[in-house]
């Protein structure tokens, strides 16, 4: 109660010190003045005292299933819900109500949730082997799980909040869709059916975290006339590429973890439904008849090693052109309303989240990217201090009371990028890539840097190709167990050990490391990366890693992206890639077809352009550009069993040869001295 109290002195302070000035965010990452308004207006007295829950609400689609939805009502004094219409806020969850209503309630304990809120944000362990263990528990405070669950000042503030069910899922009737068309269409029906009830004003707003970040850009893309502005936190526009199976290789960590955590909640029961003698039938049959979705679909691309022989739903992930991969893919030139999208540059969609930001068709302020430098579970763990961006569900607030309400706050002044580079600050930028960037082409060299002794090979990056040929051989292997990748495979859990998440040595003990020189001045590197491969195989296929990092003078190399690649599924999509006026790729697609595979001939070299997720990032003076390479990077990807087959496991190879050369192509700006 005592830190509440002098946050709201604090945030009064700040906004009574510019009385006469129309509140602005400006070019501040905390949002200066405006920001400290924004958190006094989450943080503070809110219009209402209580909340009312209506439990377990049906809801009819139009195929006749009904889903289920908790809707969370302003109560007043007597914790009736409130008669006026207030707008409303969806979030449409695989994960349960339940769960949502569990969370809710052990955070809204008073008193005690608000002290371990505090203890978790104060736990530093900074400057031991487990500092990464800090990122985790600050994010507790940093308002991600009111994002996530429901947000009671949000709905004390004037806002109804209904949790629905996913089909399939929960207390809902019918057959898990997982993000397909029938799931889309309930969820536009769902927004439909929340304006035209009696307690909604008819201003509808989304919310959620995750799957429920997807599904509001699904939703969006859609353009059902109620939506008004949506806050997705961690977001893909293509779960399939982003995390499914990235380059052709499958999340061997998360998807299992997943897939189990969905399906086990959507087998739990509505115990009070069935102690009342009124339990839903239909629900029990439609489980039955799908107990585990995707799950045969799972085991199948881990067990089956011919690929002739993989279903008919196994070759449909592996069509680009099956109505499943197109109705996973989300067309961000078709969303038309205002959206902040909040995400982190180690998160596993990171691919989507500033490229859905370039690609939405509205002006700055009324589109809006937050990118921490955490992962999917640490989203907002640098939040609410002076210098850093507001918490979560302070920005959340600011976004619908500005576009549901109308309330002029200076939310759209805000950003419009706000970023955490790697290897720097918190930075507000107008753009993303920044403003000024050069693409430059660093070359793949064998020549040794001095600084890779631990690696299987020491060699460097120079901003002209080597005169010699020469071939550097890796081979498969378990060291990305201790890696970034594996800790952001694992929504960052790897990540509380420094070895393994912030320091790339252990796993550069079984790769291929290019370093470059040290850098002169600050040198920043902002937008996607393209590294290109001459590669030779000794089997029908292969499976290429590739990360960029920052190489400190004490030599910590910390991944900076990631890129993956089976070298069969080369084949580029070039209307989703994008290139420069020379030709060269700075995201380069991969069309992942199984009609498009081209298996590689022994011996014979073959080019492979892998695209890295993009990053913002700063290398400081005395700091180097390394780019590792290195044959494979389980947990993180896995290829499938038929076409881990073809690799035989076999070393690969990596030809440096000045007349088709490696390279990676690096968006940067300054004057590093390469």
């Amino acid at each position: 109660m005592r830190f509440l109290l002098k946050s709201m002195v604090a945030a009064l302070a700040a906004v009574a010190l510019t009385p006469f000035v129309s509140p602005t965010a400006g070019a501040q990452p905390d949002g200066g003045a405006a920001g400290a308004g924004w958190a006094y207006a989450e943080d503070g007295p809110q219009r209402f005292p209580n909340v009312y829950i209506e439990w377990d609400v049906p809801i009819t689609m139009s195929d006749g299933t009904v889903l289920k939805a908790n809707v969370y009502h302003p109560a007043d004094a007597s914790g009736a819900p409130v008669a006026e219409p207030t707008p409303t806020i969806v979030n449409f969850t695989p994960y349960t109500k339940l769960g949502s209503m569990i969370g809710d309630s052990a955070f809204s304990i008073p008193g005690l949730s608000d002290l371990i809120v505090q203890l978790a944000r104060n736990i530093d362990l900074t400057g031991t082997p487990f500092s990464g263990l800090t990122d985790l528990t600050k994010a507790l405070g940093g308002g991600l799980l009111r994002t996530f669950t429901v947000d009671r000042n949000l709905i004390r503030s004037g806002y109804t909040q209904v949790v629905v069910d996913v089909r399939g899922t929960g207390f809902s009737q019918g057959i898990w869709n997982l993000l397909g068309e029938r799931e889309q269409q309930d969820t536009v029906e769902t927004i439909d059916w929340a304006a035209r009830q009696p307690w909604s004003t008819g201003d509808i707003g989304m919310t959620g975290v995750s799957y429920s970040g997807l599904n509001q850009l699904q939703a969006a893309a859609k353009s059902p006339p109620a939506l008004k502005a949506i806050f997705p936190v961690v977001p893909s526009r293509n779960p399939f590429r982003d995390l499914v199976a990235p380059g052709g290789a499958v999340g061997v960590a998360f998807m299992p973890m997943w897939l189990a955590a969905v399906n086990g909640g959507k087998l739990v029961p509505d115990l009070v439904s069935l102690a009342q003698g009124r339990f839903d039938m239909k629900w029990l049959a439609d489980r039955l008849a799908d107990p585990f979705t995707f799950v045969d679909a799972l085991l199948e691309v881990f067990t089956q090693p011919e690929i002739d022989a993989l279903s008919p739903k196994i070759q449909a992930l592996l069509d680009a052109e099956s109505p499943m991969r197109q109705a996973w893919e989300t067309d961000p030139e078709a969303i038309t309303v205002p959206t902040f999208i909040t995400g982190g540059w180690h998160d596993v969609f990171v691919a989507s989240q500033a490229d859905v930001y370039r690609r939405i068709p509205l002006p700055p302020g009324q589109k809006q990217l937050l990118v921490g430098d955490g992962y999917h579970i640490s989203n907002g763990n640098e939040s609410g201090l002076p210098g850093l961006p507001p918490r979560m569900d302070v920005l959340q607030r600011a976004w619908f009371d500005k576009w549901l309400k109308g309330i002029d706050n200076g939310i759209d002044s805000f950003g419009p990028v706000t970023a955490k580079q790697q290897g720097g600050g918190w930075v507000t930028l107008p753009s993303f890539p920044q403003p000024g960037i050069e693409y430059r082409r660093m070359y793949l060299s064998a020549a040794p840097s001095g600084t890779g002794g631990h690696s299987v090979h020491d060699g460097s990056l120079f901003p002209a190709p080597g005169g010699g040929l020469d071939t550097l051989t890796v081979a498969p292997g378990l060291t990305g167990l201790c890696s970034r990748d594996a800790a952001q495979q694992l929504i960052g859990l790897v990540s509380v050990f420094d070895a393994c998440g912030k320091d790339s040595r252990i796993w550069e003990s079984n790769g291929l490391t290019f370093t470059s020189a040290p850098v002169a001045e600050p040198t920043t590197i902002s937008g996607p990366i393209a590294v290109r491969l001459n590669t030779v195989h000794d089997a029908e296929d292969g499976y290429w890693t590739v990360t960029v990092n920052d190489v400190a003078p004490d030599g910590r190399s910390t991944a900076l992206s990631t890129g993956q690649l089976v070298a069969s599924l080369r084949e580029l999509d070039d209307a989703r890639s994008t290139r420069l006026p020379n030709g060269d790729y700075t995201d380069p697609v991969p069309d992942l077809s199984l009609d498009t595979r081209q298996p590689t001939q022994p011996g014979v070299p073959v080019t492979l352009d892998i695209s890295v997720a993009g990053i913002e990032a700063v290398l400081q003076p005395g700091h180097r550009l390394r780019v590792d390479v290195y044959a494979g990077n389980f947990p993180k990807g896995l290829p499938p069993t038929a076409i881990t087959v073809d690799t035989g496991l076999k070393p690969q190879h990596l030809l440096l040869d000045p007349s088709a050369p490696s390279f990676v192509n690096i968006p940067v700006r300054g004057n590093p001295g390469w």
